[in-house]
């Protein structure tokens, strides 16, 4: 993920912005860590360079 991308992204649960966590990055993207909302406190990982925004119980149907 890119850290131009946290202009754009915002949580899909009530539109706040996101906090970056990074675990791990190299020189132009994010790899792994996390982003987690200002508001609510929900948290979304990043995996492989994507964010996962789905809500929580979609990301629990689709893990299954």
């Amino acid at each position: 993920m890119k850290d131009s991308l946290m202009d754009v992204v915002c949580c899909p649960l009530d539109k706040a912005d996101l906090e970056l966590d990074a675990d791990e990055r190299n020189e132009t993207e994010v790899l792994s860590g996390t982003l987690t909302c200002t508001e609510c406190g929900e948290t979304y990982p990043i995996e492989d360079g994507i964010p996962n925004l789905l809500p929580p119980d979609m990301r629990d149907e689709a893990a299954a």
